[in-house]
């Protein structure tokens, strides 16, 4: 078989090379293509069409003519109604993760300690709720938080309440909804990280005379760091965006980034000032997803 010049094979992909080229084709396609479209129809200028926004290059009279329109961002550091959708949108985030780390923290460290056949169970009850169509899940949440729904009626019946809650169209069936969707993606990255803990560190923190509850603080906890982060990170990022449950669970004062974008989308039809808001979305979450980044790269150092 005939070999290629020298020259030419300096030019040519390796084989490592070559099995990263379709990652990153994915990539391209499936984030930095509908990011640059959605950058680009940010610019543009809202219009009566299809699609409805103007062109941002334009050739008349061999003259080409490059317009750029700043009013969607204008508009979005300008209007309250934005900016108490981003803020909103973080605070309900944060408040998420925050609960997400309370529960999920326990219950990733039982299960870890648990034997293999208790271990596989749980592990299963866990993503058990991913068999099932998210949209059913919160439809089934507004059965359970409505005021003549399960809970109210279970709560009447023991005696402990003399009239429904209202709990159902208000936040806190948001926070709800949030945590119960996005628990499983905190419990399962921290799950495999308490799960490669050398067992050895909490052995000899025991035979040194520290207690259970320092050689939690002083091994378990700091070494677990990394799946905390990266759990933390996998439920803020999404929760910031989030649509279907603030739509369904919340009431008409629940202002969350993506429900703007869609009003701005398929009920106004403002598809610049839409483009715009997930933009600037995109900008706010660089700085979580630079952590989860690091983070990952910390986790899988310390894996080799």
């Amino acid at each position: 078989m005939m070999k290629l010049p020298t020259f030419i094979r300096k030019f040519l992909p390796n084989q490592d090379q070559l099995a990263i080229w379709p990652p990153y084709a994915w990539l391209v396609l499936c984030l930095l293509l509908p990011f640059f479209i959605i950058l680009k129809i940010s610019f543009a200028e809202s219009t009566f069409g299809i699609p409805p926004y103007s062109p941002l290059i334009a050739i008349k009279e061999s003259v080409v003519n490059l317009s750029l329109h700043l009013e969607g961002y204008k508009l979005i550091f300008t209007d309250s109604l934005f900016i108490t959708a981003y803020m909103n949108s973080l605070k309900m985030a944060a408040v998420t993760t925050i609960i997400c780390i309370l529960l999920g923290y326990p219950m990733a460290y039982y299960i870890a300690r648990s034997s293999e056949r208790t271990r596989n169970l749980l592990l299963l009850m866990v993503i058990l709720p991913f068999w099932t169509s998210l949209l059913l899940r919160v439809y089934a949440w507004i059965g359970i938080l409505r005021n003549e729904g399960l809970l109210n009626n279970f709560l009447l019946w023991l005696g402990v309440i003399d009239s429904p809650i209202e709990i159902y169209r208000t936040d806190i069936a948001v926070y709800i909804g949030l945590v119960y969707t996005y628990l499983p993606f905190f419990i399962l990255p921290l799950y495999t990280n308490l799960l490669k803990l050398d067992q050895r560190l909490l052995d000899a923190a025991y035979d040194l005379g520290a207690r259970p509850w320092r050689a939690f603080l002083s091994v378990t906890l700091p070494l677990s760091m990394p799946g905390v982060i990266a759990g933390a990170m996998l439920v803020f990022i999404p929760t910031v965006g989030e649509y279907v449950i603030p739509e369904l669970l919340g009431g008409t004062n629940t202002y969350m980034i993506g429900r703007v974008m869609w009003d701005q989308y398929f009920t106004d039809a403002n598809w610049p000032v839409a483009a715009a808001v997930a933009v600037i979305m995109i900008l706010l979450l660089l700085v979580p997803l630079v952590i989860y980044q690091r983070s990952q790269a910390k986790l899988m150092q310390e894996n080799d």
